[in-house]
């Protein structure tokens, strides 16, 4: 009887850290070679248990610029990030509730209405969970564009 609660009790221990999230921050990056900059999303969980996680994103850009700020955080499964390269040459992190315009010529990340992003855009990827939960960059080839707000994997 001990030797089945003892089994119970660490196969319940192993399923519980399971579903617990890691404390350790995911980056996720990707070169855009148009604009001379790197951009990385990193992703930290802020809950052991929820799909909480804050969102960082970091840019670097040519001549050694370096900008970061903090994106809105993902609060159940809203933290999928659209990358799209305007025709202007400005980059765009589009979330479910912001969007980031980055200057590559300023290495400038500035928070922006939906309404004044420019429509003339090519989709670039995305950043968003893999089939695994793991956070990663999606390259346009590998997955096309998906809407906002949705949870598809």
């Amino acid at each position: 009887m001990r030797r089945l609660v003892r089994c119970a009790a660490f196969a319940g221990a192993g399923l519980l850290c399971a579903a617990c999230n890691s404390g350790v921050p995911e980056p996720a990056s990707v070169d855009v070679p148009s604009a001379h900059m790197r951009l990385t999303v990193i992703r930290a969980a802020t809950d052991p248990f929820l799909s909480r996680h804050n969102l960082t994103l970091k840019v670097e850009g040519a001549g050694g610029c370096i900008a970061s700020t903090e994106l809105f955080p993902d609060t159940g499964y809203a933290g999928r990030r659209n990358l799209y390269l305007s025709v202007k040459g400005h980059i765009y992190i589009v979330g479910q509730f912001d969007a980031r315009v980055i200057d590559p010529m300023t290495c400038s990340i500035v928070l922006s209405e939906f309404r004044h992003l420019d429509r003339e855009v090519v989709f670039l990827g995305s950043f968003d969970e893999d089939g695994e939960r793991r956070w990663t960059y999606f390259p346009a080839s590998v997955r096309a564009e998906r809407a906002l707000g949705t949870r598809e994997n």
